[in-house]
């Protein structure tokens, strides 16, 4: 797959639309937010800044992302040093 081609995505934090595979992918599991990059279904995507992160969660942007009430561990933060 060329550049030119990449599937893009955007950014729940910010807004910015970036290719998908230099953000972070989320998903839902037993109501709780994990990183997972490489799986089918629904998908909440963030850019690799912490700020982008904390954003995404103060405005509960994961469960409307996700369309489900989910817990988003504050350890997931580990992910963006």
């Amino acid at each position: 797959m060329t550049a030119r081609n990449r599937p893009v995505r955007t950014c729940i934090g910010c807004g910015r639309k970036r290719p998908k595979d230099e953000l972070f992918r989320f998903v839902a599991t037993d109501g709780a937010v994990i990183h997972e990059p490489a799986s089918d279904g629904r998908a909440a995507y963030t850019c690799r800044r912490l700020s982008c992160f904390e954003r995404a969660t103060a405005h509960n942007a994961f469960s409307r992302t996700l369309k489900a009430s989910v817990r988003v561990d504050r350890e997931l933060s580990r992910l963006y040093t």
